[in-house]
């Protein structure tokens, strides 16, 4: 039986760290404690947990066509941050998210917004997908030499 720490089974589980500590409070995970007082999550209790969200559960994702919780997911370019900013219009709306000290917008369905329930402060996590990515490096701007104050006088500074 292997155990993990509440992070790793947080990063299965496709959900923030500090949803899943108020689920084990709540009671709704069952962990264990080391001596420390560390809570620690069985591989078990992981899919006892997966297989008890049901449709009849989750009447919302019933409703999208949502069959389950997805548990991994193949891209790697995961970045976790903080809804700033939603809008919608119509078909589309655009999100944005707050990733340490950057800022990441995209634009999705208004029905994604919709079926996820996307407000300002909720935790979300961008997935990266492209066939392209380009890295740059920026170099440090070198400062022109400053010139030095012409030492001519003027005429009436000569007759003085």
């Amino acid at each position: 039986m292997a155990l993990l720490t509440v992070r790793a089974a947080a990063d299965r589980l496709g959900i923030g760290y500090s949803t899943l500590k108020q689920w084990i409070y709540q009671g709704r995970i069952r962990t264990t404690q080391t001596a420390g007082g560390h809570h620690r999550i069985a591989d078990s209790e992981i899919d006892r947990f997966v297989a008890r969200q049901t449709p009849e559960a989750a009447p919302a994702q019933h409703r999208t066509g949502t069959t389950g919780l997805i548990v991994a997911l193949s891209g790697r370019n995961r970045l976790r941050g903080f809804v700033e900013e939603v809008r919608s219009d119509g078909l589309l709306g655009q999100i944005r998210l707050r990733i340490g000290d950057q800022r990441l917008t995209a634009v999705i369905t208004g029905d994604a917004i919709h079926d996820l329930k996307l407000r300002r402060g909720d935790e979300a996590v961008a997935i990266i997908k492209s066939t392209e990515v380009m890295i740059a490096r920026e170099a440090a701007l070198v400062e022109e030499p400053k010139r030095r104050a012409s030492k001519r006088r003027t005429r009436t500074q000569r007759r003085a």
